[in-house]
């Protein structure tokens, strides 16, 4: 049975609480600047629409990758994985700095969202995922996945049928990275959590997660997606014991 730790408030002062060397993969969509017309993915904090034409989609969007990447690296064991999801706007640097904090980068993934955002040129359909390797090379689980990963951009919505996360990642597509680069009962780390895909993942996958959200409402939610996760696991093993 998965271990799952929760912690509300500002992952930069609570990755300083990890031990060094202590997670064996960090999966995570930081929040991150985007172009003025198109959101094309970032999490944690309040929506603000009068800001959207500014790049910024979220309260809590201006943290520079510069803060976190050195604490990703310390915090991950040696032969491990990352992956930081990202747009085009922001891939430059956010390569720099993580190759700069001594991570390798293996190479892009693209998860094809299905769905496209009108934009000045071309419309948006993607995005990317950036995979970097602390230390020496580790093969994926499954060398058989595509490095283009089709999962519907679908979205959790309230009983008024609105979104309760505007950037959420899909379970399923966090489940396939969590597979590809751990093993049962490991540690999976993400910083940013928004309403806890990747949770509710790991507890699908018997992975051990620990999960940081800035914002309040956003925690609330994804607590009660992953206690609820957990309890259909739990019905799920006990109702196979009886067949």
């Amino acid at each position: 049975m998965c271990i799952t730790k929760l912690l509300q408030g500002d992952c930069l002062e609570l990755m300083k609480k990890i031990p060094d060397n202590s997670i064996d993969l960090i999966a995570t969509d930081p929040p991150y600047r985007v172009t003025s017309r198109g959101n094309t993915g970032n999490s944690g904090g309040m929506l603000k629409k009068d800001i959207f034409s500014k790049g910024k989609v979220f309260t809590y969007n201006d943290i520079d990758c510069i803060k976190y990447a050195p604490e990703f690296y310390r915090i991950l064991k040696d032969e491990t994985h990352l992956y930081v999801m990202t747009n085009h706007k922001n891939l430059a640097h956010m390569i720099n700095t993580f190759l700069n904090s001594k991570f390798h980068f293996i190479k892009s993934l693209i998860w094809n969202k299905g769905n496209k955002i009108m934009g000045h040129y071309y419309m948006s359909q993607f995005e990317y995922i950036l995979f970097f390797r602390k230390g020496k090379g580790k093969k994926i689980n499954n060398c058989g996945t595509s490095d283009i990963l089709s999962i519907p951009n679908k979205k959790t919505k309230n009983l008024k049928g609105e979104n309760l996360h505007d950037t959420e990642k899909p379970v399923e597509l966090m489940k396939i990275l969590i597979e590809n680069s751990s093993k049962e009962n490991e540690i999976i780390l993400d910083p940013f959590m928004g309403i806890g895909s990747t949770g509710v993942a790991c507890v699908n996958t018997n992975r051990n997660f620990i999960g940081m959200e800035l914002d309040e409402n956003y925690f609330n939610i994804a607590k009660d997606r992953i206690e609820k996760a957990k309890t259909q696991r739990n019905d799920d093993i006990e109702r196979n014991k009886n067949i």
